[in-house]
């Protein structure tokens, strides 16, 4: 079985992490699995294809200029064609949008979609129409979370018996104490702060989605309580230079620690007491499973998929989303219960061993494949 996995790509987040960890899980499987990466000219994302390359992924660039652009269709009608798939497997807005037409066109027969994330752009009348004639042309379809199958249902117009959720994986190994105790002292001197400061952490996009303010002000409320606690957000993005405005107004500038985007951010949640996550919506999630596979406690808003990752007052505390107080108050708790903190800790890791694994998903994604390409056989 051959199946060509197709995606636009500007950076590396959670969809991109799936993938990789999906493509090397199918290869290892049996199934020829590739990727075709849609790419803007001035951002060629290296880093994807180095990583696709280390994983032995057959990988293909293609040029995408502009949300339209009509030579991109005959381009990966031509790639399609020159790999000649059983499958196309498509990603993200740009991707469905070109890829089943480029499909079509290379005569490939059948065709399946991923729905990562339910942002606001796709609830506009425009886009749910545009999605819903393309869910009727498509052979099936993938939700990666309960939340998301909902949404591509109900907003989409997704049949239901076309859709299957298959939700993340990734995979585990048990850290010892003396690794976490290395990477938190690691982190903790390279930030120039005593051995026991306690270290809340986002690692996230910096955009609108993230609620990164509401984690500012909530450290804020905390300070008096927790003068010692310190935030530390990994990520970047369009709202980097008005979030640290936003710190220095609310007085917690010192407290904050901007590391900007690391390529060793998921080690580096070891390091982390709490793993902040207050988003507007979640597709699912994945920065959730890294730290549930470190051990380290999380606190989320209760919207999306992020309930059916983290169970409340056991891998951690769902709060709801824009609240602040209640943001504030889960972090105190935590903070003020180390032995409740390792207990919630170890819970996750049990949690991701037993429901996220990267072997499940790849599982499950197979019997998707197979499933469509035997009602296409001759009977």
């Amino acid at each position: 079985m051959r199946v060509v996995h197709i995606i636009k790509v500007t950076r590396i987040s959670g969809a991109e992490r799936h993938l990789l960890i999906l493509l090397r899980g199918l290869r290892g499987r049996g199934v020829d699995a590739r990727l075709i990466m849609l790419v803007e000219p001035d951002k060629p994302m290296k880093d994807m294809a180095a990583a696709a390359q280390e994983h032995g992924i057959p990988l293909t660039r293609l040029s995408i200029r502009g949300d339209y652009d009509a030579r991109l269709l005959w381009r990966l009608r031509r790639a399609l064609r020159a790999t000649a798939p059983d499958i196309a497997h498509t990603h993200l807005i740009h991707a469905d949008m070109y890829g089943y037409a480029a499909a079509k066109l290379a005569l490939v027969d059948t065709v399946i979609s991923s729905r990562h994330n339910d942002d606001p752009f796709r609830y506009r009348p425009r886009w749910r129409r545009l999605n819903r004639q393309l869910w009727q042309r498509l052979d099936a379809g993938i939700a990666i979370s309960g939340a998301m199958a909902n949404f591509a249902t109900e907003i989409e117009g997704a049949p239901r018996d076309k859709l299957r959720i298959v939700r993340y994986g990734m995979d585990y190994h048990w850290l010892s104490d003396e690794t976490i105790q290395r990477v938190r002292h690691g982190l903790r001197a390279e930030l120039g702060l005593p051995l026991d400061t306690p270290l809340l952490g986002m690692v996230c996009r910096l955009v609108r989605q993230k609620g990164v303010p509401y984690s500012l002000e909530a450290l804020r409320r905390i300070q008096s309580d927790f003068p010692q606690a310190r935030l530390v957000i990994i990520g970047d993005g369009e709202k980097a230079g008005e979030l640290r405005q936003l710190a220095t107004a609310l007085g917690v500038a010192e407290r904050v620690h901007w590391l900007s985007w690391r390529d060793d951010a998921a080690e580096l949640m070891t390091a982390l007491d709490v793993l902040l996550v207050p988003s507007l919506w979640e597709g699912f999630g994945l920065v959730v499973l890294e730290a549930m596979a470190r051990r380290v406690p999380v606190i989320a808003s209760r919207v999306s998929a992020l309930p059916e990752v983290v169970v409340h007052g056991e891998t951690g505390l769902l709060i709801e989303a824009r609240d602040v107080d209640g943001l504030a108050q889960a972090i105190a708790q935590l903070l003020s219960d180390r032995a409740l903190r390792k207990y919630m800790g170890l819970l996750g890791t049990a949690r991701l061993e037993e429901h996220f694994s990267a072997a499940r998903m790849v599982t499950e994604t197979v019997e998707v494949y197979e499933s469509v390409l035997a009602k296409r056989r001759p009977r």
